[in-house]
């Protein structure tokens, strides 16, 4: 697992400062998906220039149903708000304790 997170980025920490991580949960399964943007190549500038927007699909491991996300910044890319289809926003705590569920269920 470890070598993953060299691979690919341990996620959420300094380590990372383009990436920006939200937190999906999927209402039928309650699995909580983690999404990244990059603030430098997932963001397009809105028709008015005015601020920023990024549009994610997301599937989770448990469930082939699409949620749908559209997130709105700022002009200097500062998180705004977001529109969930099929899901849920929710805190990094929520993941966090979808997590220890999943490894006390394995183990």
């Amino acid at each position: 697992m470890s070598f993953l997170k060299k691979l690919f980025g341990g996620g959420g920490k300094s380590g990372d400062p383009e990436g920006m991580y939200f937190y999906i949960r999927a209402p039928k399964t309650g699995e909580v998906v983690r999404v990244r943007l990059n603030r430098s190549n997932d963001l397009s500038l809105t028709e008015d220039m005015a601020g920023y927007f990024a549009r994610k699909v997301i599937v989770g491991q448990k469930s082939f149903k699409r949620i749908e996300a559209h997130f709105q910044f700022d002009k200097n890319r500062r998180f705004v708000t977001a529109d969930v289809t099929g899901g849920e926003l929710v805190e990094r705590e929520d993941y966090e304790a979808y997590l220890a569920t999943q490894q006390t269920d394995q183990g």
